[in-house]
């Protein structure tokens, strides 16, 4: 994906993975503070413990300069080093953060309860995601009275081109938006590309007719689920899923009624001004 000039919010957060993104010849943009970015970013791929050789191959930043930036992020309180492995993992710094995110958010605050009701009627795990470059983020899960399975942890990264939470951002941003996207995924995906740019043709399809995108056994075999765009008041896009085994939840039952709901849940949160 080549760096080009990129001035809207939605365009500035996109990106492939590990790639950050920034103007050409912006004298504003800070490459040190994105290198540390992308160094923190390799620690969301996978493995919870890495060396600095593993984060020069997740980043594709110079050893040497991987090393700099994983001794003063360690003096700063966002890694911490095991000096018996000689490896990094993420210290508590990062989830002051992300736990200062996630609190003071909200649509999660507010659509709790109506998230609550519907997990109750329709049996099914609900979901409220973010988009971070090609992933969503769960920033909230709540699940029927009685139900265990499925249970979305916060910070919970899933793929955009598979899933309807991705899906459902993917649809709701404009077509500049989406081509930029398209991008990184081709370049994540190389020959696996137009089967995932397939899926994501039929979601806009769904999404135009229905106002709904499914995901039916795409991410995971054993899982049917929908989503739905939700357009905050600054503009954020979020989306807003509901999720089953396919065994309890088949798609017919999904897509003619279930996904249809959801969307109307999307709407009365979205009329609660947030």
């Amino acid at each position: 994906m080549t760096k080009a000039q990129i001035t809207s919010p939605e365009l500035l957060a996109a990106s492939g993975d590990g790639e950050p993104v920034k103007p050409e010849k912006d004298r504003k943009f800070v490459e040190a503070l994105s290198r540390g970015l992308d160094v923190l970013r390799a620690f969301s791929q996978g493995s919870v413990i890495l060396g600095n050789q593993d984060i020069s191959r997740l980043t594709g930043l110079p050893k040497p300069t991987v090393s700099r930036m994983t001794y003063t992020l360690t003096k700063l309180g966002y890694l911490s080093y095991n000096a018996q492995l000689e490896k990094y993992q993420l210290s508590s710094g990062v989830l002051a953060l992300g736990y200062a995110y996630v609190s003071n958010l909200k649509v999660r605050q507010l659509a709790k309860p109506y998230m609550d009701e519907f997990a109750r009627q329709t049996n099914m795990s609900v979901g409220l995601t973010c988009r971070d470059r090609l992933h969503m983020i769960y920033v909230e899960n709540r699940l029927p009275p009685e139900a265990s399975l499925l249970r979305m942890d916060i910070g919970l990264k899933l793929p955009m081109a598979t899933t309807s939470a991705g899906r459902a951002y993917y649809c709701a941003i404009s077509d500049k938006g989406r081509k930029v996207i398209d991008d990184a995924m081709e370049a994540k995906y190389g020959d696996a590309w137009p089967e995932k740019r397939e899926g994501l043709e039929r979601s806009m399809e769904d999404f135009k007719q229905y106002g709904f995108c499914l995901s039916l056994g795409e991410w995971d075999r054993n899982i049917n689920s929908a989503g739905v765009p939700i357009h905050l008041q600054d503009g954020t896009i979020m989306a807003l899923t509901c999720a089953a085994p396919s065994y309890l939840i088949p798609g017919e039952k999904l897509r003619d009624s279930i996904a249809h709901q959801l969307a109307m849940l999307a709407s009365d949160i979205e009329s609660l001004g947030v």
